[in-house]
């Protein structure tokens, strides 16, 4: 199981879940005192993890089909794979919005999320259950005002799953998006840093939906948007 974003709120929550349900999970990341982290919580629990630092900004698409190698001559397949990373500097309007910024969301949240899939998708066929689940932000909340490239991305993700469902319904290959609703995250935080806590779920709270996407119990969720009650 590959955890991209692992070291994030929901990334390391989901990454513990699947290892407690039985998954090896490869932890990918940016950040690697912070993976270090997630990993020796896994290790502590009897779990098995593996670490795969890359920086989701500057990788190419040469750097994906290597890490998909290098999971291929470590284990043979893929199982699942779960995109929890992501890229929000803050509400900021349109107008006062750093080129560079704006590229670099559409480019982490979006592209890069595609780029990974794409590489990974000859591994998790191999799988008989292979699976793909995007963690995407709920266009209702991110299509506002000063959302940046964030919101104009989160749309987009919807259509990806979508289109590769369909792409995709002849085989085995699960595809689908996860929709958790407010989580207490530091990207959510900046966002509202004046939130109160009881306006937000824990991230542990939507980490077994993860579980359920991941596993043959997700498939009734195939090719949809979920958003599960937590």
């Amino acid at each position: 199981m590959l955890v991209a974003g692992a070291a994030g709120g929901l990334g390391r929550e989901a990454a513990l879940a699947c290892a407690r349900a039985g998954a090896r999970v490869v932890l990918l990341g940016r950040k690697v005192p912070k993976l270090n982290h997630v990993h020796d919580a896994i290790a502590a629990e009897g779990g098995e993890a593996a670490l795969y630092p890359l920086d989701l900004e500057g990788a190419t698409p040469d750097d994906y089909l290597q890490l998909a190698q290098r999971l291929a001559d470590a284990y043979g397949r893929l199982d699942g794979l779960l995109h929890c990373a992501a890229q929000f500097p803050g509400l900021t309007p349109l107008e006062h919005t750093d080129p560079a910024m704006f590229a670099r969301g559409l480019h982490v949240n979006l592209t890069a999320r595609w780029w990974l899939t794409q590489a990974c998708l000859p591994l998790l066929k191999r799988a008989d259950d292979g699976a793909v689940v995007f963690a995407i932000d709920a266009p209702a909340r991110t299509g506002g005002a000063y959302w940046g490239a964030y919101g104009v991305v989160q749309p987009a993700l919807e259509s990806l799953v979508a289109m590769l469902h369909a792409e995709t319904a002849s085989s085995s290959l699960r595809i689908s998006g996860l929709q958790p609703g407010p989580m207490r995250t530091p990207l959510r935080a900046r966002a509202y840093a004046d939130e109160r806590a009881a306006a937000a779920r824990d991230a542990r709270d939507y980490a077994q939906a993860c579980v359920t996407l991941l596993s043959t119990d997700g498939m009734r969720h195939r090719g949809t948007m979920w958003a599960p009650a937590p």
